[in-house]
């Protein structure tokens, strides 16, 4: 029954943590009104660890796509293929092992209608979960003195680890789509 109670109340710290958490950071001195186009800082895409379990060249057109079309969606565009972007793009896929560790007390005394005691000595057991977590980072820098100027990561829980492929489209698209929502930033 306690196992049973361990169980669920993990599940609902897991499912709170179902959340992605995105972050974003940027240089409040430039005028990001005036970028306009953009290109790939080649590698597009670098990943961490690099290991070739991660490392696919599907992933790599699903990040790409995925940040194409949002970047369209705010109005940059792709530079011709003679010029320099206003901005250059460069994504990092990063996979990570975490742990989660939780406490289970039970039993332990307690007090009756008339002041005495009951029950029996606490039992504390400790758990710990391994789960993996993908962060997907958006970088992007100035295309003329090369500065990043603006830098946006989102990070998923893997519940399902390795996804199937229409899992990793869905999340990548969900994922980059979170992270550049924060872009441009709202300036003060």
């Amino acid at each position: 029954m306690f196992r049973r109670l361990g169980l669920l109340s993990l599940a609902i710290l897991l499912s709170a943590c179902e959340t992605t958490k995105v972050n974003q950071d940027y240089d409040a001195s430039r005028d990001f009104a005036a970028y306009r186009s953009w290109t790939w800082k080649e590698p597009a895409l670098q990943y961490r660890p690099d290991d070739p379990r991660i490392k696919s060249d599907l992933t790599e057109q699903r990040i790409r796509q995925a940040v194409s079309e949002q970047l369209d969606q705010r109005g940059l565009r792709p530079a011709q293929a003679s010029s320099k972007g206003d901005l250059n793009i460069q994504t990092y896929f990063i996979v990570e092992n975490r742990q989660q560790q939780y406490t289970t007390g039970y039993g332990g005394y307690g007090y009756g209608m008339w002041g005495n005691y009951w029950g029996g000595p606490t039992y504390y057991e400790t758990r710990t979960y391994d789960y993996k977590v993908a962060t997907i980072q958006v970088d992007m820098l100035d295309g003329h003195d090369g500065k990043l100027v603006w830098r946006g990561s989102a990070e998923h829980i893997l519940s399902n680890y390795p996804p199937d492929p229409n899992e990793r489209s869905t999340a990548i698209q969900q994922t980059v789509a979170k992270v550049l929502s924060y872009y441009p930033p709202k300036l003060n």
